[in-house]
């Protein structure tokens, strides 16, 4: 639970599926603080060839789902798509997509990251809260991951994500439903508006936002038991602006909101986070 996930149009002014805006961005912030970026990749029919995305900048968001510690750090990415629609990415995992018309989709194996009871820094940033001692790590897990997404016109675009894990199972099932829209576009610039909503099986909330006997025993916390829901509300305003058709500079600024169950967790000190981010990406 632990990077952060941000998109970037880029190459030829072509549009992107919208849930390369609003989906992998504004869940990677429910995830909280990070080190990656998702440098999206375009459906197979679009490429010219495989193309090959790199990206580095810096992101703030919170140092886990709930807490009231923002953190800052380095996002990088890397994303590798070939043109019959095989992917390999940091964040889009590796997969296989295409698209029917204006109907396109995914399905790939991913990882969704860990959480630590501790504050730690690595090369790839700080990561876990003092705040969580006793309540234990959580371990990462990799997951199936099939994505959806429809565009109504030029300018909207609805989409659907499922995640579920393939390893560490007990950590539960999210569904991500999103809507993206461009606001302003010319051949240089783009701004665009996504917003998501995200649910939860009871796995996934007990698993992020649940407190056992065992962990309220260990860490103070009151016991807590979540029911399944929509567990988050996000959104997102993207500046891509294009340098010329290999670089491009992304600024992208937004909030993620707890609601539900999830917002009454003892462990969520904060309902509302931020989440913003500025890197350059290459693409050839």
């Amino acid at each position: 639970m632990n990077k952060i996930l941000l998109s970037n149009r880029a190459h030829g002014g072509r549009r992107l599926p919208a849930h390369l805006h609003a989906l992998r961005v504004t869940t990677a912030a429910l995830l909280a603080a990070g080190t990656l970026i998702c440098l999206p990749a375009q459906a197979a029919e679009e490429a010219e060839g495989n193309t090959l995305r790199l990206g580095a900048g810096v992101g703030l968001t919170s140092r886990y789902s709930g807490s009231d510690e923002n953190v800052v750090g380095p996002v990088l990415g890397i994303d590798y798509q070939m043109q019959n629609g095989f992917y390999a990415s940091t964040t889009r995992g590796i997969g296989w997509g295409s698209k029917t018309g204006d109907l396109q989709y995914s399905l790939a194996v991913g990882y969704r990251g860990e959480r630590k009871e501790k504050k730690e820094s690595t090369f790839t940033g700080n990561s876990g809260s003092d705040k969580l001692k006793g309540m234990g790590d959580i371990k990462g897990s990799f997951t199936a991951m099939l994505s959806t997404s429809y565009t109504l016109t030029k300018w909207l675009s609805l989409s659907a994500m499922v995640e579920t894990p393939l390893s560490q199972r007990t950590n539960g099932t999210a569904i991500h439903l999103g809507a993206a829209g461009t606001l302003y576009e010319t051949k240089a610039d783009t701004l665009s508006l996504g917003v998501t909503a995200s649910i939860g099986d009871s796995k996934y909330l007990q698993t992020y936002y649940g407190v056992t006997a065992v962990q309220s025993g260990n860490s103070g916390f009151a016991a807590y038991k979540p029911k399944s829901g929509l567990y988050a509300v996000s959104t997102e305003l993207s500046w891509v602006h294009q340098l010329d058709k290999n670089w491009s500079v992304t600024s992208l600024v937004g909030a993620v909101g707890l609601t539900g169950d999830a917002s009454k967790s003892p462990i969520v000190k904060r309902k509302v986070s931020p989440n913003a981010a500025i890197f350059v990406s290459y693409s050839y």
